[in-house]
């Protein structure tokens, strides 16, 4: 039976058990009062939104039948086509490609070929290094000691390059920041640090908050753009906020990008775990501890390690694409109806590690199983709402999240209506189901001009705003929402923060930690019967009455002045 049948069968059995479920009227709820500044229409229809829906949409996407939804992979096809079938049911618009509620994404897969060589040998090439032969070369084996993607998309690329230690490898002109000091690097290997330089000055780098100069993206784009060949950053799991089990995971198997769109690649975008960087400077008789210090003056500059990456880099190349699910609620207002309010939340995990032993499906229920199911549920409300906002309403699933962003960076270069006409994106990402939530985290909003909606909406809701709870791990650019701000679209995502109803915040703290500890990013990430998935509809009806608010008002949403997103904002209108 073909992915599409498969589909559309799913889809049609899980309908008829939602309209045989929904046949008995939900019983009274304390957040019925909820939203209450809203229309009637709204109101009831946000009331509509029951845990029972979301749940059954987790179970199903993160079912084994589904084999991890992997990018590019037949369960991540199969979850597309779900999903896509489920919007035609509730009577939405396609808004993908050629009438489809399909945006096709070209992409590439990368597998390292098993005779990928990665060593670090010493002396950087140059005539004055002192030659010893009592230091032997550094075989790292792969997963255990590094991870290595090539981006040039060739199946096979030779490196032998010095390699310079360039700190954090950041040059922000607006912070007075510069770790290259114009040194050339071009064709060289760099050895970077993840993360930023810390401080409590919220005018330096925002303070404790990461910026996009802190994430592994931007070192790779940056270290592209000056010509190097290739980027190996350091891990630690204090900086990375996680650990490296998550690198390894996150790096094994197949790994997607999209197809070449003629900007700077490396020809191997690396790893290291922290053990092999503390062998790595010893071996060159440097301190690691002390070119961590030194690397967070401003005075830092790029240091040769005396050593070369002598790499032979081979990949198994495969075509193919994937697809953003995009859909559409037409909005009511004559002149309005053109401009838009976004929901997305990606689709995608890891599939199948073929090479793990035991269970080996990352079924992703919370990453993001859960997201989808809000959203789907959010999408079902709006369809069958007696009274359409003024604006648009666009829902989207989109693929290859755990890729880098890739199905939302393809979606912000290709929005269904003009990226100036969206007002808002509000995106879902990781909601887990523990219960009543006290509170709600909306990291990013205090940065628009929505965000005085955002603290009266949280208010009405009996929701205290929580600041980030971890500001350096660098949420904001973890998530699709991202993708849309980098186009100018005011976005952000919304989630539960850590105090539930019964519980102190402790508790929550702990719940959290032990997800990230046990089961981010690896198979036990499963469905759960008797998970409480009222945290995920308060946070449905949440972003329901948010994006009702958004479609509705007489202007669009913006970035407040001076933000980094207003000029791509500014360009785009």
């Amino acid at each position: 039976m073909s992915i599409r049948r498969i589909a559309v069968l799913a889809a049609v059995l899980f309908a008829i058990a939602g309209m045989s479920a929904q046949e008995k009227p939900p019983k009274p709820r304390a957040e019925a009062r909820f939203g209450s500044h809203l229309p009637p229409a709204a109101i009831a229809a946000m009331q509509s939104i029951r845990p029972g829906n979301i749940e059954q949409q987790v179970r199903f996407l993160s079912h084994d039948l589904l084999e991890g939804r992997g990018t590019g992979q037949r369960g991540g096809d199969l979850a597309a086509e779900y999903i896509a079938t489920q919007f035609a049911l509730y009577g939405l618009k396609p808004a993908g490609e050629n009438g489809s509620y399909m945006q096709k994404v070209p992409m590439v897969g990368i597998t390292p070929g098993a005779d990928t060589r990665f060593t670090l040998v010493p002396g950087s090439g140059q005539s004055s290094d002192i030659k010893s032969t009592d230091i032997k070369p550094l075989n790292l084996k792969p997963l255990d000691d590094y991870v290595a993607y090539d981006q040039t998309q060739q199946p096979e690329s030779n490196i032998d390059a010095e390699i310079i230690y360039v700190g954090y490898g950041i040059e922000a002109p607006e912070y007075n920041w510069d770790d290259y000091k114009g040194v050339d690097v071009k064709g060289k290997v760099l050895l970077m640090l993840v993360n930023e330089p810390f401080s409590d000055d919220p005018k330096f780098f925002t303070g404790k908050a990461l910026t996009y100069y802190g994430r592994w993206m931007y070192k790779y784009e940056e270290a592209a753009r000056k010509g190097a060949v290739g980027a190996i950053l350091i891990h630690q799991t204090k900086m990375a906020s996680y650990g490296w089990e998550v690198v390894r995971n996150s790096n094994s198997g197949e790994k997607s990008y999209l197809r070449l769109d003629g900007t700077p690649k490396l020809k191997t975008a690396a790893w290291i775990h922290l053990d092999i960087a503390r062998k790595l400077a010893s071996t060159a008789g440097k301190d690691l501890d002390k070119m961590l210090a030194d690397a967070e003056s401003r005075d830092f500059k790029p240091v040769s390690m005396n050593f070369r990456l002598s790499a032979h880099m081979t990949s198994n190349i495969r075509r193919f694409e994937s697809n953003n699910v995009i859909a559409v609620l037409p909005g009511s207002d004559k002149t309005l109806k053109d401009e838009g309010v976004l929901y997305t939340a990606h689709y995608d995990h890891f599939g199948i590690r073929p090479d793990m032993t035991g269970d080996n499906i990352f079924n992703g229920a919370m990453d993001n199983a859960t997201g989808c199911g809000i959203v789907l549920e959010i999408a079902r409300v709006y369809a069958q709402a007696a009274q359409k906002p003024r604006r648009s309403i666009f829902f989207s699933s989109v693929t290859a999240e755990e890729q880098g962003l890739l199905g939302s960076e393809y979606l912000g270069k290709h929005p269904p209506i003009p990226a100036g006409k969206i007002s808002l994106d509000l995106n879902y990402d990781d909601v887990s189901p523990l219960g009543a939530p006290e509170e709600v985290q909306v990291s990013g909003a205090e940065r628009t001009t929505f965000y005085p909606a955002v603290q009266a909406m949280a208010q009405d809701f009996h929701f205290k705003i929580r600041p980030d709870a971890r500001p350096e791990a660098g949420h904001y650019y973890r998530s699709d929402h991202f993708s849309l701000a980098r186009v100018g679209i005011p976005a952000f995502s919304i989630n539960a923060g850590m105090k539930f109803k019964g519980h102190d915040e402790a508790w929550g703290l702990e719940q959290d930690a032990d997800y990230t500890a046990h089961h981010y990013h690896q198979p036990s990430d499963e469905y759960q019967p008797g998970m409480d998935y009222t945290s995920d509809t308060a946070m449905a009806r949440f972003g329901f009455a948010l994006g009702w608010e958004a479609g509705n008002q007489a202007q669009p949403v913006g970035w407040n002045k001076g933000d980094e997103f207003e000029r791509p904002r500014r360009a785009s209108q």
